[in-house]
């Protein structure tokens, strides 16, 4: 039997109406509007913020930061050096990649970058972003300094390089906005250095009785002054308490601040 047409438009009436209520109480407000339970803001830890920075003139946190590279900019050529910097990377092993060019703004750029991720064997963590001509600089150290020591002191190859800092739009601390040449792509601090037999290497200060590793600290050291214009390490300073720093900064009459 069928139900009544009065009856049967009561139903229909009465479901239209439950319908009507339900699409009236979900408003575009809930459904399209995401309301997160924690405001993160424009900015997030993974990207820094761009721009000079004041920080110590090694921050190792920095080296954690992936930065957003700048897009490739049409108008610059890379000149006969920046060429021929590449050829010499490749000889040397280095594994690297080109980057856009970098300018943060005043002395923060780097027009040609390169991002070193390996020397041979010998891995880069995390990967370096240099000037071409401060990677090939840091490249010739290693391979003709670094790994032989390591060698000789521990009858051991050199597995990871672990750098706390490579490119870094900063100034140098109390140097009343003198920049960095972290700024520029042209230093790079070194914290530890791993060797294949397992050994780990703390650039900090040794103990008294660590006579292997301060011979071997020491010889690296010294041996930097032969490629870079700055070598400073603990016992410097307090701010270098912790790694080397290496850099290429020009100067006159070719002096060079080994410390």
């Amino acid at each position: 039997m069928g139900i009544p047409l009065p009856r049967a438009r009561a139903i229909w009436c009465g479901g239209a109406l439950i319908l009507l209520a339900a699409l009236s109480a979900c408003t575009t407000d809930d459904v399209m509007s995401l309301r997160p339970d924690v405001d993160v803001g424009a900015q997030t830890a993974a990207v820094p913020a761009r721009g000079l920075q004041s920080l110590v003139p090694s921050n190792p946190m920095m080296a954690a930061y992936p930065r957003l590279e700048t897009p490739a900019a049409p108008t610059l050529t890379m000149s006969a050096d920046d060429i021929a910097c590449r050829r010499d990377l490749q000889k040397l092993g280095v594994q690297f990649r080109s980057l856009a060019p970098i300018d943060d703004g005043g002395a923060c750029r780097i027009d040609f970058p390169v991002e070193v991720s390996a020397i041979g064997r010998v891995q880069m963590k995390p990967a370096a972003t240099l000037s071409c001509e401060m990677a090939a600089t840091f490249a010739r150290w290693t391979r003709k300094e670094l790994v032989p020591s390591a060698r000789w002191r521990y009858l051991s190859g050199v597995k990871t390089i672990h750098q706390g800092s490579s490119y870094s739009c900063r100034n140098i601390r109390g140097s009343r906005g003198k920049p960095s040449q972290h700024s520029v792509g042209n230093a790079l601090d070194i914290m530890r250095i791993e060797l294949n037999n397992g050994k780990d290497i703390d650039v900090r200060k040794p103990g008294w009785f660590a006579f292997r590793q301060r011979g071997f600290l020491n010889t690296v050291r010294a041996d930097g002054c032969d490629y870079f214009t700055t070598v400073l390490g603990p016992g410097y300073d307090y701010d270098h308490r912790n790694h080397f720093h290496f850099d290429i900064m020009p100067r006159k009459n070719g002096y060079v601040a080994c410390k």
